[in-house]
């Protein structure tokens, strides 16, 4: 398993999801125009096919992702929404990281 690839693969599955539910939200929460709509679900289709490239079964690439998401939305909100992460969102998205290392990338016999 090429795991460089595989956590690139990670990466932009979380930008996809996380934008397009981004857009959705600007277009519900904040009265944005229906175009953001849109568009936010045509990212979140594609962020349900990028998945489908990871070299693991569906349930291990979707456990491991979680925690990827975890720290990926923290990183977006701190960018995008200017809200800085706590030490408490810190050590959890830490915990979560290593969470994913051990299911995605422990050796296995």
């Amino acid at each position: 398993m090429d795991v460089f690839r595989s956590i690139l693969l990670f990466i932009l599955a979380g930008f996809f999801e996380i934008g397009g539910g981004y857009l959705i939200w600007l277009w519900l929460r904040e009265g944005r125009g229906f175009e953001l709509a849109i568009l936010g679900a045509i990212i979140l289709v594609l962020y349900g096919i990028i998945p489908t490239l990871q070299p693991a079964n569906f349930g291990r690439v979707y456990a491991a992702y979680g925690g990827v998401f975890i720290f990926l939305s923290l990183l977006w909100g701190w960018q995008i929404d200017k809200v800085t992460p706590d030490r408490f969102d810190v050590i959890g998205a830490s915990v979560a990281l290593i969470g994913v290392f051990i299911i995605m990338y422990w050796p296995r016999s």
